[in-house]
């Protein structure tokens, strides 16, 4: 009752028994989200980080790596990993397509590495030779993955970002689209990789990211997380704009609003593995836009909780996720 009465407890998640605690805040009263905030995902981590593959395997019984981008993420961006997955792929003919798929997303980070993210003219010859290589092997490791898994969608999301690293023909891109929407048409993480590479600097038309967001969105049911393909088109924007105060409109601060309201605010959203990184797309989007009502509900949810993604584009990232924070 009291609860109700006072706006406490009926609408709070039940508590996660896999979370990791909240380790010590900063000043600003935000932490770093590690292993997207799981146990599970830490055991998983910590078992790759040592270079054991049979831990590996083990720590992944409780997931659907062909499914959970965010945990292939988790893997991916760990330094080290590359040094010993090779072993698996060409010893482990059981578990081939895992220890490939692990690979072929490790080698795009990789490379990415290697190329930084410097302009183009600012790259040199051996770092693009280098960038290259490491995805020409993430290109067969994934599509080999992909054979020998065909209802997986992760690696056909993952050849979307080589395919735009290694600055394939669009209609090859499309294809890979095509695929990994036809394994799950509501699949988040490939329609914001979508939305990335249709921005100008990729090729990409003024306007034509914003209109597959619209399209996308107008498919999503309530409370489902692809919502935030709204907030990911309009970031966008404001990256491939001059104009930083480009968002801060009140259309667009109403469609944000909408689009939080439809999906992360909704009772009916489901906190999967890596909410926090949905939370932080809206806060960012909603910040840029200079709202002031929504970005604060944001942020309560994430309760300090920051994630880099897609802080990223900015300078000083953890920075400005908490000044923004403490706007709200």
């Amino acid at each position: 009752m009291f609860g109700k009465l006072f706006g406490r407890g009926e609408d709070r998640p039940a508590e996660d028994p896999h979370a990791l605690p909240v380790p010590r805040r900063q000043r600003n009263g935000m932490y770093n989200l590690r292993a997207l905030g799981d146990r599970r995902v830490l055991t998983l981590v910590e078992a790759a980080d040592a270079g054991e593959w049979e831990d590996v395997k083990a720590a992944l019984a409780p997931f659907d790596l062909g499914r959970e981008h965010r945990v292939l993420g988790e893997l991916a961006d760990l330094d080290g990993v590359q040094d010993w997955i090779g072993r698996a792929v060409e010893e482990d003919e059981e578990h081939r397509a895992t220890a490939l798929l692990i690979s072929g997303a490790r080698h795009i980070r990789w490379g990415w590495e290697a190329r930084t993210a410097a302009r183009a003219v600012n790259v040199t010859q051996e770092q693009w030779r280098v960038f290259h290589e490491r995805l020409h092997i993430a290109e067969d490791q994934l599509l080999e993955a992909a054979e020998l898994r065909p209802e997986w969608v992760t690696p056909w999301r993952q050849l979307l970002t080589s395919g735009m690293g290694m600055s394939l023909d669009r209609s090859i891109n499309e294809t890979r689209l095509d695929a990994a929407l036809r394994r799950d048409p509501l699949d988040l993480e490939t329609h914001t990789a979508w939305i990335s590479q249709s921005q100008p600097r990729w090729g990409g038309e003024p306007g034509q990211a914003l209109a597959f967001a619209r399209d996308a969105f107008a498919r999503a049911p309530q409370g489902h997380g692809l919502g935030c393909v709204i907030a990911m088109a309009h970031i966008e924007e404001w990256v491939e704009s001059d104009d930083q105060s480009c968002l801060e409109t009140p259309e667009i601060r109403e469609e944000l609003r909408d689009a939080a309201d439809h999906s992360v605010l909704h009772p009916a959203y489901v906190r999967r593995l890596g909410w926090q990184s949905d939370f932080n797309t809206f806060a960012m989007a909603l910040s840029l836009a200079g709202e002031r009502h929504t970005v604060r509900r944001v942020f309560q949810v994430l309760d300090g909780a920051y994630t880099t993604w897609p802080w990223t584009y900015f300078a000083e990232p953890e920075e400005q996720f908490a000044r923004h924070h403490r706007r709200a």
